[in-house]
């Protein structure tokens, strides 16, 4: 590292970046990490970044990969220009190569169908500057570029531009004042369901030592799953899914494709089952080769027995959806009873919620099963997996409601993002925090960035490891809470059910 005190010259295995001081941090953006993965490198596995010469300006976030049309996020890619999708970008207190500062790398959500590193939810500065730790954000293929399954094209090509960026922070980090050997991941939503995905993953083994999973997306296909719909997708634009019928297309019209048969899949319910039922065109598919198996099987196999886990979820997870369909305050009891039956697990789901929770409405029993099955119940079966394995886990749940949109949203989904970064009043998640974050606001997030922080640097969040008998969790509220795991019902609903790769053809059965 050399420069002025405005500025600081990093030499990465490619060639030098410079990068600049923002409060104190050194902050290095858009920095490829593989190269463009365009014309003859379409739908490929993630090559490694060719070097360059001279000094290479890293003051501008990379352009995000083609996008889905949610909240805008495909006019927001439209806007950037050039086609280097996959970079990273890098906040160090001290970017020098004898710092050897703990490293947080960040892997987005959105459905597995949006999400870029640019938003400003995500700037790693406060976490990086109080924390101590050296924070690494960056871009991965989503939709059909990242995920859909189409011949010639190696699956789960999202997942492996995640590997590709956890070998750049191996080989480079370093030189930015972090120590790769105390790398921790961490994700939320899909990004979380991410994270589960590479501790399942041989060719991610050794790149991290540590986990966070916020709030794990459950959903895993099998590859017939994902090629009927990657099928559907390339129907839309009259071709077959094939590399060589799709790599020609222009990015924009596939991601358009892809958003056409999300907006409709309740059309192929019977054929695709419960994704279709929640419009999740993309996840993660178990090919027996880059995943071999659920995350779930591969912890209770033992695959992340010397990786330490904190794993948690809020407690409204559904809520924020069911506002975003318009339906808060407005399920029926025939929509609550559709639901129960599409997503409760097994024969006797249905009756488990109805008898566990007998006071509840339409309303509550809608969000509780969909809470549970896509995001509650993957995360603590993590945990579970984890520990019967003899692994470590941590597991907390977010019980603080959102103050934002009038109170009307709980804890609800997305809750923890600006919380963990301390970024509270930037992006689309901070209108969960309301206007003018209050102290409590601020006294939760120092709480919970302080938690992640310390897990990443020494393994323990400051409360007990998760076991099978006293089911301790922290409860993040206004006051903070060591107790036995409050979803019990939910809980003993579950038990019993394994989280499976999602087949083709299903139907309605679970």
């Amino acid at each position: 590292m050399s420069g002025a005190a405005s500025e600081f010259v990093v030499r990465t295995a490619a060639g030098a970046v410079r990068g600049g001081r923002e409060a104190g941090v050194g902050v290095f953006r858009g920095i490829p990490y593989a190269e463009a993965p365009v014309g003859a490198l379409r739908f490929a596995a993630p090559r490694a970044v060719r070097g360059w010469d001279g000094v290479r300006a890293a003051a501008a976030y990379g352009p995000p990969p083609p996008q889905g049309g949610h909240f805008g996020m495909d006019a927001l890619a439209r806007d950037t220009v050039g086609d280097d999708w996959l970079t990273v970008n890098v906040w160090s207190p001290e970017p020098s190569p004898g710092a050897g500062l703990p490293v947080m790398a960040w892997i987005q959500g959105g459905a597995y169908v949006i999400g870029m590193s640019g938003l400003p939810e995500y700037d790693g500065g406060r976490l990086a500057r109080e924390g101590g730790v050296v924070v690494v954000t960056f871009n991965y293929r989503v939709g059909l570029e990242g995920f859909g399954q189409f011949e010639g094209a190696p699956a789960n090509r999202g997942l492996l531009d995640q590997v590709a960026a956890l070998e750049w922070v191996r080989d480079n980090i370093r030189a930015f004042g972090g120590d790769p050997d105390r790398v921790t991941v961490f994700g939320q939503s899909a990004g979380g369901g991410s994270v589960a995905a590479l501790l399942a993953m041989p060719r991610a083994a050794g790149l991290f030592g540590r986990a966070v999973a916020q709030s794990v997306q459950g959903t895993f296909f099998t590859p017939e799953l994902a090629a009927d719909i990657a099928t559907a997708c390339a129907a839309e634009l009259g071709l077959r899914p094939t590399v060589a019928d799709l790599s020609t297309v222009d990015p924009v019209r596939l991601s358009a494709a892809g958003d056409a048969v999300g907006a409709k899949m309740t059309q192929w319910a019977e054929r695709w089952g419960q994704p279709a039922q929640r419009s999740i065109p993309f996840s993660p598919i178990v090919d027996g080769d880059t995943l071999p198996v659920t995350p779930w099987q591969a912890l209770a196999d033992g695959a992340g027995r010397d990786v330490e886990l904190l794993v948690g979820h809020t407690r409204d997870e559904q809520r924020l959806f069911t506002a975003l369909a318009g339906l808060l305050g407005e399920v029926t009891q025939e929509q609550a009873a559709a639901t129960l039956d599409a997503f409760a697990p097994g024969e006797g789901g249905p009756r488990g919620y109805l008898d566990g929770f007998p006071a509840a409405t339409p309303d509550e029993l809608y969000e509780l099963v969909q809470s549970d099955y896509l995001f509650r119940m993957p995360s603590l079966h993590l945990a579970e997996a984890q520990t019967a394995a003899g692994g470590r886990a941590h597991v907390y749940e977010l019980t603080w409601p959102a103050p934002g949109m009038g109170g009307a949203l709980g804890a609800c989904h997305g809750l923890d993002v600006p919380l963990v970064f301390g970024n509270l009043d930037r992006g689309q998640p901070a209108m969960l925090i309301g206007e003018g974050p209050s102290p409590e606001a601020e006294e939760l997030s120092a709480r919970m960035r302080a938690a992640w922080t310390a897990f990443a640097t020494q393994g323990d969040p400051g409360w007990p490891a998760y076991d099978t008998e006293q089911r301790l969790v922290q409860l993040f509220d206004t006051r903070p809470t060591v107790t036995a795991y409050p979803e019990e019902t939910s809980r003993r609903i579950w038990q019993d059910h394994t989280i499976p790769a999602l087949p083709l053809n299903n139907g309605m059965v679970n």
